[in-house]
């Protein structure tokens, strides 16, 4: 099943995507697609009610798509979880998952424009497998337990500033978490739709030109070690996202280093979870 939520920001409407394609409103089951939605057994509900015909179909036609989630409490984010993105980086492959936090204001819905920052001269893109959170996860015995408590999957674009993260300080946080960066969706995905999350195509275009294509087969932490890591040393809560790193091609790491400029057209998709596009503009 695919949730998804439209309309203008912050005023953004629930819904649900058929598999014929339709869209259903989901206002008279739920307020909105937020962790009180998930943890509440929303996504059963939805899926009852579309099997009975109990949903009255909507026209998106002409609407906004928004994140499918509501302002997510946190933004967990791992990086260098991909040998080759770490190579081209000059990274060395960790050990342990590289954690870092992104602010829950930067997502925004995933054909949202995104701006580059005052100042910024190396604003990049990262292709990105999110991971939804559906039920409170603490102190998880192993992985096998993790993937119970997944709500879904969806794309994200973990926008990042090269330079106000490696640059400026001894953490990355300022170069990940400012305005508008980190489109996500379209859908949130559930596991039974998405398959096999560690066999999924990621691919990110610039105007046009391929600069990423990869596979989440190739992360160095799969999702259910990543989720049971996490939960050793904070509290996932249902409607928490993870950004879960981004294969290699980001322009860090390519010759000439060509960061984005105002407007540039990046496009990505994640097999079975969509598509994204955005435009990006000066602050």
């Amino acid at each position: 099943m695919k949730l998804m939520r439209i309309g203008p920001a912050g005023e953004e409407a629930p819904a649900a995507l058929g598999d014929d394609g339709r869209v259903f409103a989901l206002s008279g089951l739920t307020g909105d697609i937020d962790g009180a939605f998930l943890a509440s057994d929303g996504i059963d509900r939805v899926r009852a009610a579309l099997a009975a015909g109990e949903l009255p179909p909507i026209d998106p036609v002409g609407l906004r798509i928004g994140a499918p989630v509501a302002r997510p409490g946190k933004v967990v984010c791992i990086g260098l979880n991909y040998r080759d993105h770490a190579e081209e980086t000059g990274a060395a492959v960790p050990a342990r998952p590289v954690v870092f936090m992104k602010d829950p204001s930067a997502v925004v819905g995933p054909c949202d424009q995104v701006l580059i920052p005052r100042g910024s001269a190396k604003t990049d893109w990262e292709v990105e497998l999110a991971v939804v959170i559906g039920r409170e996860a603490r102190y998880l015995d192993s992985p096998r337990q993790a993937l119970a408590h997944v709500a879904g999957y969806a794309i994200s674009n973990d926008v990042s500033e090269r330079e106000f993260q490696l640059e400026y300080s001894g953490q990355w946080d300022l170069g990940k978490s400012c305005e508008t960066f980190n489109p996500l969706g379209p859908w949130l995905v559930t596991p039974d739709e998405a398959g096999d999350v560690q066999a999924l195509g990621l691919r990110l275009a610039v105007n046009g030109e391929q600069r990423q294509s990869g596979s989440t087969e190739n992360m160095i932490f799969d999702v259910p070690y990543l989720v049971w890591y996490l939960s050793q040393y904070m509290v996932l809560r249902p409607g928490d996202v993870i950004n879960t790193g981004t294969p290699a091609g980001v322009a860090l790491g390519l010759p000439g280093t060509p960061y984005l400029r105002a407007g540039d057209t990046v496009e990505l998709a994640i097999d079975g979870l969509g598509t994204q596009r955005q435009t990006f503009s000066n602050a």
